[in-house]
């Protein structure tokens, strides 16, 4: 969508140059906006073909450690997660504190890996088989999670796939769209 430039004709006697800048103003953060979403959800739907997993979201932290799934790009329609708030009881402080240092963390196998029993629930409950998690900071802190899932079955995460996920996050993280709002 290509949103106009608003300006008010000068010599007319109704013109109001201050209603003119609330209106461009409201134009220009609507286009950042976009421009958000559109880096946000073009990046995870290369990144979902290019790891060829199942589900890939970005978990956006709207409150200390409150959020949501905000975008999300699926192989199958049925693994939508959109919206979902997370399990609230097992991300907490201690957690973040480990995303904000940039952990990363891969789990090949929820069923067997050495988990918090409240995070295999958890993502037991999402038909996660495989979960990748790297962290979106930006200058404020942790922004979100960008996670990638096998949902059909156990994957061994490469370094490789590692990397690629880092450096999607780092690219989302310093977007301007991303650090302005």
């Amino acid at each position: 969508m290509n949103l106009p430039s608003i300006s008010g004709d000068p010599n007319h006697e109704n013109s109001h140059p201050n209603c003119d800048r609330t209106l461009q103003s409201f134009v220009d953060r609507l286009k950042r906006v976009e421009d958000r979403d559109n880096l946000v959800q073009t990046t995870l739907n290369r990144l979902r073909k290019t790891l060829g997993c199942d589900r890939i979201v970005l978990y956006y932290f709207y409150r200390r450690w409150e959020g949501q799934v905000t975008f999300e790009s699926l192989r199958y329609i049925d693994l939508s997660i959109y919206g979902s708030t997370g399990a609230d009881d097992c991300f907490n402080d201690t957690y973040a504190q480990l995303y904000l240092q940039g952990r990363i963390r891969a789990i090949s196998d929820i069923e067997t890996a050495d988990i918090d029993p409240c995070h295999r629930e958890f993502l037991s409950s999402l038909k996660v088989r495989a979960n990748l998690a790297v962290p979106v900071l930006t200058d404020r802190g942790l922004w979100g999670l960008l996670i990638a899932h096998h949902c059909r079955d156990t994957h061994a995460w490469t370094e490789a796939e590692i990397e690629e996920m880092k450096r999607a996050a780092e690219t989302v993280s310093n977007a301007p769209a991303i650090r302005e709002l």
